[in-house]
């Protein structure tokens, strides 16, 4: 008995497979009429079209912004899929960061360049922090509810909307056997089947419009994510920017050079008037001796065997000149140097 109703459901589903691929055809060949959908239903269906269209499109470059190694976001995907999170990943500014800070820390802290090697070090270390956060934030408020509701609300209404088409096929498909039909009987038959499939059309109209017409609260919804979503990447440049005038306002104390020296006018004890006597003065040239590390931001670091300019100081001293190389200016110990001319 139950194998008998199981091949009588496995032929009747059979048969409704083969009218929905009959009328399909028909419908694709101009022999058969087409029931048309009423125009808000139309608009609400073109609605999500676009509305899903535009989501996974926004949500692709999102990404690509966020991360723009191709590469990278395959790997990050796997991991998600795999262990439920993604890896802990350093951004190039923590790399840049911390090189700096080694570099500085080589050169040694008490010298000007190592200590805005080390300053600059520290700044690029927020930077990548800020933008850490900034990533983290940007897929909480963005693209995690935008994936939700692709994967959610989005794959029901298409699962519905299918629905909707195959009974839209089942009711022209009655609609075409009615008119087919000859005798008496089968005619009433036919009607009884038209009613029924009209019915069940008729209700997934219905189903699929709710569905369709709660696009509009998702789009309030992600309204409202695109603004967190500013809101976070505004706030990221912001502190970008606070992070980057900081650093520039601390190298700005170096003056000109790049080194451990310091604009002549900012050399202790020298005044305005003395510091301008020294800068017409063409000095005399010089051979260093040993290597030598500035002690401050006054003196002139050295290289052993290099030439520089070197200039009396303002004030007389025995122990120590002004040096001179390119742009850079600082005092230098008199006995680390063999004047040439």
């Amino acid at each position: 008995m139950c194998i008998r109703m199981d091949f009588k459901k496995i032929a009747s589903g059979a048969g409704t497979l083969f009218n929905r691929a009959k009328q399909y055809t028909e419908e694709m060949l101009g022999q058969a009429e087409k029931t048309e959908l009423d125009a808000h239903l139309e608009n609400l269906l073109q609605r999500a079209d676009k509305t899903k269209l535009w989501t996974e499109r926004i949500l692709k470059q999102t990404e690509s912004v966020l991360q723009p190694n191709p590469n990278v976001r395959l790997e990050e995907f796997l991991y998600e899929k795999v262990q439920g999170k993604k890896p802990l990943r350093l951004v190039e500014n923590d790399i840049l960061g911390q090189s700096m800070i080694d570099a500085g820390n080589d050169f040694g802290p008490g010298t000007g360049y190592g200590s805005a090697l080390i300053r600059s070090g520290q700044t690029q270390l927020k930077l990548g922090q800020a933008q850490r956060d900034f990533i983290q934030s940007a897929h909480a408020n963005l693209l995690q509810p935008f994936v939700s509701f692709l994967e959610g609300d989005m794959k029901t209404i298409q699962k519905e909307r299918k629905l909707l088409d195959l009974k839209r096929l089942d009711l022209d498909a009655a609609k075409t056997k009615l008119k087919r039909v000859k005798s008496q009987p089968a005619k009433e038959s036919a009607e009884v089947e038209l009613r029924q499939v009209q019915m069940e059309f008729d209700h997934q109209a219905e189903v699929t419009k709710l569905l369709l017409e709660g696009v509009s609260s998702a789009h309030a919804h992600h309204l409202r994510c695109l603004h967190d979503f500013i809101e976070a990447q505004m706030g990221y440049y912001a502190q970008c920017n606070l992070y980057m005038n900081d650093l520039q306002r601390h190298l700005g104390s170096y003056g000109l050079s790049t080194g451990n020296s310091v604009p002549l006018q900012k050399t202790e004890g020298a005044s305005a008037s003395s510091a301008t006597n020294v800068a017409c003065d063409e000095g005399r040239k010089a051979k260093v001796l040993y290597d030598y590390d500035a002690a401050d931001m006054t003196e002139l670091s050295l290289a052993a065997d290099e030439i520089i300019k070197v200039h009396q100081l303002p004030v007389p001293n025995t122990d120590w000149m002004m040096g001179v190389r390119g742009m850079q200016k600082g005092k230098v110990p008199i006995t680390y140097v063999d004047i040439l001319d």
